[in-house]
């Protein structure tokens, strides 16, 4: 399969579904940008029938491979990262897991409920990553309750499986030489930006610096009623050369970590205040 394909795929639900990440994307090419993406990051759950390895089957049967791993203890998450083999320039891929056993029992019997509400057909599925919530909705009771443990879990279990968000590579940018001026440009119209322990996340002596929108507020459909809760969001990743001149490819699990909170219901409650 062309990998083109892939990503197009991802890339038409995810600006179809979050209007804001298509209308920054036409804001940079109104100025007469190239908007090349640095990657895509998916999430899942640590079960042996979708966990990373699962997820990441239809990159590695068309030429990516395993390029790094991640803990985010305090989360209770394990992430890995993928690269194509022989194409530098395709977008990396970003798939981090739930470790669901590390949470209370009502956690686990929950997302055990719904995972279990499938048959294993479902899951065999190569199309199970563009599938979304395959396992139906739920309460925004239970969605509440579980974003006590954790913010994912709910995120997780609400949106199901969908490119969580893209990521603009600012070294392919002609008119944006930092971080900070995309940051910029992107607050200049309207758009808020994750501010959890500053704006910027990394550094130059790291290799990486990443920023990130606030995650889109929609509307969704709960069983009980329609509520307001934050959806996607989009990354923005500027990376620099090693002292050998090569690019620098990998991630850095502090950065990811502050990153995963574009998604946290709270940062709704802030941008209403």
């Amino acid at each position: 399969m062309d990998t083109a394909m892939i990503f197009e795929r991802f890339w038409n639900r995810y600006s179809t579904d979050n209007q804001n990440a298509k209308r920054i994307f036409n804001l940079f090419t109104d100025r007469g940008e190239k908007v090349v993406h640095d990657h895509i990051a998916l999430r899942t759950f640590d079960d042996p029938r979708m966990n990373i390895d699962v997820i990441a089957r239809i990159f590695t049967e068309n030429g990516y491979e395993a390029k790094g791993n991640y803990e985010f203890k305090v989360k209770k998450l394990r992430g890995k990262h993928f690269e194509h083999k022989s194409d530098p320039k395709a977008p990396k891929v970003f798939i981090s897991e739930l470790l669901t056993d590390q949470f209370s029992d009502f956690l686990q019997n929950t997302i055990r409920g719904y995972l279990n509400s499938l048959g294993d057909s479902a899951y065999a599925d190569p199309d199970l990553v563009y599938g979304g919530s395959v396992w139906g909705k739920i309460s925004f009771e239970t969605y509440n309750k579980l974003r006590e443990e954790s913010e994912y879990a709910a995120w997780l279990l609400v949106y199901g499986y969908r490119a969580n968000h893209f990521a603009v590579k600012v070294n392919e940018l002609k008119k944006f030489l930092t971080l900070q001026e995309v940051n910029e440009f992107v607050k200049g119209n309207g758009y808020l930006m994750n501010n959890v322990g500053g704006e910027i996340y990394g550094t130059p002596a790291e290799l990486l610096e990443q920023s990130a929108t606030m995650a889109e507020i929609q509307p969704f459909t709960f069983t009980d009623g329609v509520h307001e809760i934050p959806s996607c969001f989009y990354e923005f990743t500027l990376r620099y050369n090693r002292r050998d001149g090569t690019q620098y490819s990998g991630f850095i699990a502090a950065n990811a970590d502050k990153i995963f909170e574009s998604t946290n219901y709270y940062n709704k409650q802030a941008d209403m205040m």
